[in-house]
């Protein structure tokens, strides 16, 4: 991108940080953690060693330090792939534009992202208490399609497979599949990691197939997904972030990686009693991996 970006477009505060996250360049590291809940923050950061950057703006936690010798910024993004928009392309701007010219940088930086969260199972054998890796995200939200160049970064058969199988409906946006990044894989193979894809949706109740007093518009859709697959690949689990993580990240650049502690078995019916300690162990393996 050779043009200036319009102050309208990206928007910098008087203090020289960028409108939302209220960070300034330079201010984060090259591994981030993001994670939903701004309380989530402070438990990341109780592993680091050092710290020496607070921000708070809204629900946008962040804490930078270090653990092992190794920096870490850890940034809380709230609930859905909406806010996820703002996170991303904000933290990208922080290294990859120039404040002061307005520029893109010609020499990228490439970050990684892996987000530490919860989420439920849509498979029976895929008990409470588990972590899962998610190796693909369907997106139900829409967001990548308001992107140029999507087709390049997403799994156009499984798209189709999917919305076919599924009799998908012309009123829902088209979902996205976008794989997550094999670097990060690699790295959290020797945590033993439950693996499937996993979807993204932009609800909690309606669009996970959750029925309180509204009717669902598919009554089976849980269902159909749980027995759907491609190739090797099956369903395993919903939260409410992961494809605009993957997809934004494909387009930028970057890499991207979820774990889930696994907190609901949807199949089932069950749910953890205590998951805390399961989050904390999470914590610490995803550290571990990425300050080798």
């Amino acid at each position: 991108m050779d043009r200036r970006i319009e102050e309208s477009e990206l928007i910098i505060n008087p203090d020289g940080s960028v409108f939302h996250l209220h960070l300034k360049p330079g201010e984060i590291a090259q591994n981030i953690i993001l994670v939903g809940d701004p309380g989530r923050v402070e438990t990341v950061a109780s592993y680091f060693e050092t710290i020496d950057i607070k921000r708070q703006n809204r629900e946008f936690v962040s804490v930078t330090g270090s653990y092992k010798g190794t920096k870490f910024t850890v940034v809380a993004t709230g609930i859905g792939t909406d806010n996820i928009d703002i996170v991303i392309n904000e933290l990208d701007a922080l290294v990859n534009v120039d404040f002061n010219t307005r520029f893109v940088k010609e020499e990228k930086t490439t970050l990684n992202f892996v987000r530490i969260g919860t989420s439920g199972s849509l498979q029976k054998d895929l008990s409470v208490d588990s972590c899962l890796l998610s190796t693909k995200a369907i997106g139900f939200d829409g967001l990548l399609n308001f992107y140029a160049n999507r087709n390049e970064v997403t799994d156009i058969n499984f798209e189709q497979a999917f919305k076919s199988e599924l009799d998908w409906s012309h009123y829902l946006a088209s979902p996205y599949v976008v794989e997550a990044s094999q670097t990060l894989l690699d790295k959290f193979s020797e945590n033993n990691f439950e693996q499937g894809v996993t979807i993204s949706a932009p609800g909690f109740y309606g669009p996970q197939g959750r029925v309180i007093r509204l009717p669902l518009a598919d009554a089976d859709i849980n269902e159909k997904i749980s027995n759907f697959r491609f190739d090797d690949d099956r369903i395993t689990n919903y939260e409410m972030e992961c494809s605009a993580i993957y997809g934004l990240s494909k387009l930028l650049g970057h890499n991207a990686a979820t774990v889930c502690a696994i907190i609901a078995n949807r199949k089932a019916g069950t749910y953890s009693k205590d998951y805390k300690p399961v989050i904390f162990d999470l914590i610490k393996k995803v550290l571990d991996s990425l300050a080798q």
